[in-house]
């Protein structure tokens, strides 16, 4: 799945600032991608970049009209499909990543077949897959795993991949969720994949490479959330990691959406991936952690992470607020 760039970010009319990560995503990630973000009455949050409508980003070059927002069940209401059909007469193809699928909209469909550009739905893969083999592959591959869902594994990966290119390493940010793919123009939503074939289409998003390249693989799930184990260890297997970076979200008293369930500790958390990883290479390695510290003041966050490098004898950081050179010192 390949997306055209320049973005034309659309955030229609939200309030709150977790529902446009998709837009967030590309505008902190990406920026140089993004021609500009397109709000509408009503609309109280912004990504930060410059504000324009349809025509303008047109005229500056935007190729991609990217829906910027999520909700609860992924479902488009109705009342942007003007704008899309507008973004669509302009020239641009349509982004989405929302469960509900564009083509389910007759008349995108019609629209699209008028002005030949595509509508593309980034959680819904177009490619066949094979299942995975665990055959092993040339170059290196790093994968963020998590104590939970939602705990920053591409943000993670996102740091990680930023330092080792200041670093001068061969490497590729590899994602696997559809802000991910919006960041990297390409991608696979991994969570989308039949379960079958989840290991074999991660081959196929890391393949053979020179041996000093090195893959950052965005992670999915967590081994130790019910509902979404299944694709963490998908993940795990297809990746072959050579490197492990486990993420954590401080605070944490269950699993997310779960109050029912116990909250993992982090020993847990390496043991099982570890264990898991070693079925495609047994010579896997945890080189780090990361923990999000926004619920605690910077300074109580350095203190923590301190005390969990000392803990575990591993370089820990917040990566946005101390980045991952220190993680990336592990890996040679």
């Amino acid at each position: 799945m390949k997306i055209k760039s320049p973005y034309l970010l659309f955030i229609g009319d939200a309030t709150d600032k977790l529902s446009i990560k998709m837009a967030l995503g590309a505008a902190n990630w990406r920026q140089e991608l993004c021609v500009g973000e397109y709000s509408v009455k009503g609309c109280s949050v912004t990504t930060g970049i410059e504000k324009m409508n349809i025509k303008q980003a047109s005229e500056k070059g935007a190729k991609s009209f990217v829906l910027g927002f999520a909700n609860s069940g992924g479902r488009l209401d109705k009342q942007w499909l003007p704008y899309i059909i507008e973004a669509m007469e302009a020239g641009l193809d349509i982004i989405s990543g929302l469960h509900e699928k564009l083509s389910s909209f007759p008349e995108l469909v019609e629209k699209a077949q008028q002005t030949q550009t595509k509508l593309v739905d980034i959680r819904h893969p177009l490619q066949k897959f094979s299942t995975g083999n665990g055959v092993k592959r040339r170059g290196k591959r790093l994968l963020t795993v998590g104590t939970d869902c939602s705990v920053g594994k591409m943000y993670t990966s996102l740091s990680i991949e930023q330092s080792m290119k200041k670093s001068n390493f061969n490497v590729d940010f590899r994602a696997t969720g559809q802000c991910g793919i919006l960041i990297a123009r390409q991608g696979i939503a991994i969570d989308c994949v039949v379960a079958d074939f989840i290991s074999g289409a991660t081959e196929s998003l890391s393949p053979d490479n020179s041996a000093e390249h090195w893959d950052v693989i965005e992670g999915q799930g967590s081994l130790s959330h019910p509902s979404f184990a299944g694709v963490s260890l998908g993940l795990l297997h297809g990746s072959q990691p050579d490197a492990l970076v486990i993420c954590h979200d401080l605070n944490r008293s269950h699993m997310r959406g779960l109050p029912m369930t116990q909250f993992p500790s982090i020993e847990t958390t390496i043991e099982l991936n570890l264990q898991a990883a070693r079925l495609t290479n047994p010579a896997v390695r945890v080189v780090g952690i990361a923990v999000n510290t926004s619920s605690v003041s910077e300074e109580k966050g350095q203190e923590i992470c301190a005390e969990l490098s000392a803990q575990f004898s591993l370089p820990c950081v917040d990566p946005l607020r101390d980045g991952a050179d220190a993680i990336v010192k592990k890996l040679g």
